[in-house]
This record gives structure tokens, C-alpha cells and sequence, in this order.
């Protein structure tokens, strides 16, 4: 395939994916391996990551049970999803129980997988469907959704005191230090843009515009997960944030290039000196997490215990802030459109999703039960 590696020479993820596909076949050749690198270079890195996870996950589910994928058929997709749903225990044959959205990806890239390698695909078939609906019904289709960090927390006010987990409580936990001057102005630039955390850790220091009069300044956020042609966005940046920023960079002697980088340590915690390249996107639900310890050891989360305290840090992810911000953009009393647009939200259902919960301690059942309480 000469021509298909030159076409690809500087894209390594489509030649993984390429023979990914081919792996399907008998005779590992595609019928047009050109439509697999085109379809591979138009799709985003987190993409290109699911796709080629879950079909080694399919790969090795068949390996196990002897089968070739090639000659997969429905029955046996139909099997591998009452696996994945819990439905059927094969003792030889282990696996995790997923959830319904997942086991729905994981569908949908088998599907492309088989029909870009020339076969028929099996997902597409009526007893696929059919069990598909029926493990919706068995694992339900609610989907697990990151704690939010809202910036005062679960209060009503939003001029009330700061209550239990909230970023106002973290940045108040932040060292005083140049670690803690990173993990400051990385808590407010996340809280100010709803960066997701692919978006945050590309923020260079050339993206920044500002201050201005006033103080603010703006994000220009290149690409982003629905933005793979990138057209691009800003994002306000408050005064605070432009202050922490600014004494982020001159802590860390950071000129260009990414704003957000590894703070290394010694054994006793003393700052050892600033990496050069950006932060890992796994690396910032670990900041949240060593935050809240931070802050619970600090005594500012009130009476909360240890196991609370557990239970909290295991539901924060890097999603917490973008979710808390959409959490009090609605107590604010700000519309779903302005919402969307301000943080760049193309599906109002994931909004409002993220809305449901605090619409429910403020709705109407809510103000009607204190209306009676206080009498």
C-alpha cells in the first residue's frame, strides 16, 4: 500500500486505523483504503482514540470466543451486547458492565469498521436493534454526569457565603507558591471560559488578549470538540483571572508557548521548577481532586467527614467546573440560548441536563414545600 503511506506519511493515526479496518478482513485489503484515511483525517483526536479502543475491545472479544471478525454476524453482535450489558456471563470471558450510552458508541464504530472494510455490517441488523432497546430497558439510559463545582456551591443565593465544595473554597486552598499561582489561574480561566479540558491545557499565552480599561481580557480558543474545522471562539476572561495569569507567567518566567504547564516538586513538596511543554488533559481532574483534599484539610468545607469527603473527590472530574458553570449561569437567571453560546454548547439537552438537578431545589414543588415548612 505505498500509495496510501505516502498519502499518509506525516498522519500515523491513520495508518493505525487503516489497519484496524484491514484487520477485519480475510485478506487484510480494503476495497478503498482511501476512504478510511479521509474519514480518519476529518475526525478528531477523541474520535480517532474511541474508535480504534473499541475495536480492539471487539477484536479481543471474538479472539476469545474463537470467532473471526470477519464472519461475525448478528447473533454474535447480539451476544457480545448482553455481555457488555451484564445480561449473559461467559466464565471464559469476563467483561465489565457498560453503560447504555457507551455500548451505543461502541455500535456505531463497529458499524463504520465493517462497512468501510467492504462487508456487511452486522449492528445493522434487526436482532442487534431489538437487543439494543432491551438492554436500554435492563441498564437504563441515564447517564453518569460529573459532580458539578460550582463557584459558591449548592447554594440558593448567589450572594449568599461560599458552602462546601466550591471553587471559591479551592482557590482559597491554593498554595502560596508558584504551584499555587498555576493552580489558581487555572481554576479561574476554567470557571470563566467552561474550557473542556482538551481546550484548557491548549491555552497559550499568544490566545490571551488583554487587559483592557477595565481589566478583562478574552480566550481566543482555536479548536474544540465541535469545533474540528476551527473556525474558533472567545471567551471572557474577568479581571481577577487577567491578575492571576499575569502572576502565573511572571512566577513561572513564562514568556509564549503554553500557558499551563507541570509545576515539578521535590520529595517535601518545595517547587522544583516549571516543565516546557502543556499540561496533560489527564492531569486536570488530578488538580481537582488534590484541591478539595487541600481544602478539606484546611478545615473550609464546614463539617464535612472522610467519607463524604471520598464520595466528593471520586464524583469530581475535569468536566466538574464547565458543569458548575452551567449550574450558575441558570441560577443566574440566564437563558439556555446565552448559555450555549457564551460556552459553546451545540445540544441543548447536555445544558439542560446539567440544569435538571438544580431546577429541582428551585422549581415549583421546591417553593411550594417551604411555603407550607414555613408556617
Amino acid at each position: 500500500m505505498p500509495e496510501l503511506r505516502a498519502l499518509t506519511a506525516e498522519a500515523p493515526p491513520v495508518l493505525e486505523v487503516v489497519a484496524q479496518v484491514e484487520a477485519l478482513t480475510r485478506l487484510r485489503r480494503l476495497p478503498d483504503p482511501q476512504v478510511v484515511a479521509a474519514a480518519t483525517r476529518a475526525w478528531s483526536r477523541n474520535t480517532i482514540r474511541a474508535f480504534l479502543s473499541d475495536l480492539r475491545l471487539w477484536d479481543d472479544w471474538c479472539r476469545r470466543r474463537g470467532l473471526q471478525t470477519s464472519e461475525a454476524d448478528a447473533d454474535v453482535v447480539a451476544a457480545y451486547l448482553r455481555g457488555l450489558a451484564g445480561i449473559e456471563r461467559d466464565p471464559r470471558n469476563i467483561m465489565k458492565v457498560r453503560a447504555a450510552a457507551t455500548i451505543e458508541r461502541y455500535l456505531v464504530n463497529i458499524g463504520w469498521a465493517y462497512r468501510m472494510a467492504g462487508l456487511e455490517d452486522p449492528t445493522a441488523a434487526s436482532l442487534v436493534r431489538f437487543e439494543l432497546k432491551a438492554l436500554r430497558k435492563t441498564l437504563g439510559t441515564r447517564q453518569h454526569q460529573a459532580r458539578g463545582l460550582r463557584f459558591k456551591g449548592e447554594v440558593v443565593d448567589l450572594d449568599d457565603a461560599p458552602s462546601g465544595v466550591c471553587l471559591a473554597h479551592l482557590l482559597m486552598a491554593c498554595r502560596r507558591d508558584m504551584l499555587g499561582a498555576r493552580d489558581r489561574a487555572f481554576l479561574l480561566v476554567a470557571y470563566d471560559s467552561g474550557c473542556r479540558r482538551s481546550e484548557l491545557v491548549a491555552v497559550t499565552c499568544e490566545a490571551i488578549e488583554g487587559p483592557d480599561a477595565d481589566g478583562a481580557g478574552t480566550l481566543f480558543i482555536g479548536t474544540s470538540k465541535t469545533d474540528q474545522e476551527g473556525r474558533g471562539a472567545f471567551a471572557y476572561l474577568s479581571p481577577t483571572t487577567m491578575v492571576a495569569i499575569a502572576a502565573w507567567r511572571k512566577a513561572g518566567m513564562i514568556l509564549r508557548g503554553p500557558l499551563f504547564r507541570r509545576v515539578e516538586t521535590y520529595f517535601d513538596g518545595s517547587v522544583r521548577c516549571v516543565g516546557e511543554g502543556a499540561l496533560h488533559p489527564n492531569s486536570v481532574t488530578l488538580i481537582y481532586r488534590r484541591l478539595v483534599r487541600a481544602a478539606f484539610a484546611k478545615k473550609l468545607l464546614g463539617t464535612m467527614g472522610e467519607i463524604e469527603l471520598e464520595r466528593w473527590v471520586s464524583a469530581v472530574s475535569s468536566h466538574s467546573i464547565r458543569v458548575g458553570v452551567a449550574q450558575d449561569n441558570f441560577a443566574a437567571g440566564e437563558s439556555l440560548p446565552a448559555i450555549m453560546q457564551a460556552y459553546r454548547w451545540r445540544d441543548p439537552k447536555t445544558v439542560m441536563r446539567y440544569g435538571a438537578r438544580l431546577a429541582a431545589k428551585s422549581g415549583a414543588s421546591a417553593r411550594l414545600a417551604k411555603r407550607f415548612g414555613a408556617q
